[in-house]
C-alpha cells in the first residue's frame, strides 16, 4: 500500500511538470431559436483550445467537443529571429464550403501545409514574405495604418485612420473597393458601409444593444443547380441585446426580421 501511494505521488509530480507549458481555454453555449413560423430548435456548442509552449515554439489545437471530440485545427509554429515557420497539421473536410461549377460539393483535398514567413521591420514599416510569394508591406504613418500585399495579379491594399472623430477604413482587393465609416454620437457607435449596411451599438442599463441592417445583395453561387444564381437576397435587420453577468457568463437575445425569428443564447468562456 505504501509503495502504491509513493508511486501515485511520483506520477502526480511528473504529470504536473509535464503540463507546465500547457494552457487550456474554451467556450460553451446553448441557443434556443423559435425560427419564426418554422419549428423551434435548440442547439449546443462547446469548443476547447489546447496550447503548448516550449521556448519559441507553440503548438495549438482546437476541438469541437459538444457532440464528441472532433479536431478543427492543429498548428505548430516556431519563430527564429525574423523568420516564422508554421505547419498546418490538420486536413479538414471543407466539402460544405467548396463546390465545383457543376454545383457538386467536394472536399478540396489535403489542406495541410507549411508556411515560411519573413517579418522584418524597416523604419516605420514591416515587410513580410510568405511561402506563396506574397509580399506585404505594413505600417502606421501620421495616424494612418496602411497594409499593401503584392499578389500575382490580385494586389490588396487596406487603409484605416481616425479623422475628426470618425473611424474610416478602405480596402481595395484586386481592383474591387469597399469602405466603412464609423463614429460615436451621444454614446451610440454608428457604422455605415459601402454595401449599404448600417449598424448602431449603444448601452442601456448595463446591456449592449446592437441594431444592424443588411441591404439587398446578390445570392452566392448555388451548390444544387448547375448554374449560378442571379437572384437577390432580401434585406433584413437584426436587433440584439447582450449582457455580461458577474458569474462570467453572457446572455443574448437576437431578433431577425428576415424570418421573424427570436434567438436566445447563453454562453461562457474559460
Amino acid at each position: 500500500m505504501k509503495k502504491l501511494i509513493a508511486l501515485f505521488a511520483v506520477t502526480s509530480v511528473a504529470s504536473t511538470a509535464a503540463i507546465a507549458g500547457v494552457a487550456l481555454s474554451g467556450t460553451s453555449s446553448v441557443s434556443y431559436d423559435d425560427n419564426g413560423s418554422s419549428p423551434s430548435a435548440t442547439t449546443y456548442d462547446a469548443d476547447l483550445t489546447l496550447t503548448g509552449t516550449a521556448g519559441g515554439t507553440t503548438f495549438t489545437q482546437t476541438m469541437d467537443i459538444d457532440a464528441g471530440i472532433a479536431v478543427t485545427a492543429s498548428t505548430l509554429a516556431t519563430t527564429i529571429g525574423p523568420i516564422t515557420v508554421s505547419a498546418d497539421m490538420h486536413d479538414e473536410d471543407d466539402s460544405a464550403t467548396v463546390s465545383t461549377t457543376g454545383g457538386l460539393s467536394v472536399d478540396s483535398g489535403d489542406n495541410r501545409s507549411v508556411t515560411v514567413s519573413l517579418d522584418a521591420p524597416i523604419g516605420d514599416a514591416t515587410i513580410g514574405l510568405d511561402n506563396s510569394g506574397d509580399v506585404t508591406v505594413a505600417g502606421t504613418f501620421s495616424g494612418v495604418s496602411i497594409s499593401h500585399t503584392v499578389k500575382n495579379g490580385a494586389d490588396k491594399t487596406v487603409g484605416s485612420a481616425s479623422i475628426a472623430g470618425m473611424d474610416v477604413s478602405l480596402t481595395n482587393d484586386a481592383g474591387s473597393s469597399t469602405w466603412t465609416i464609423g463614429t460615436t454620437v451621444a454614446g451610440t457607435k454608428v457604422t455605415v458601409g459601402s454595401d449599404k449596411s448600417i449598424s448602431a451599438v449603444f448601452g442601456v442599463t448595463g446591456n449592449t444593444v446592437t441594431v444592424k441592417h443588411v441591404a439587398e445583395r446578390a445570392s452566392a453561387a448555388s451548390t444544387i443547380s448547375t448554374k449560378y444564381s442571379t437572384a437577390q437576397k432580401d434585406a433584413y435587420t437584426t436587433i440584439a441585446i447582450a449582457r455580461d453577468l458577474t458569474s462570467g457568463a453572457a446572455l443574448a437575445a437576437t431578433y431577425n426580421t428576415h424570418d421573424s425569428s427570436l434567438t436566445l443564447k447563453a454562453s461562457v468562456a474559460f
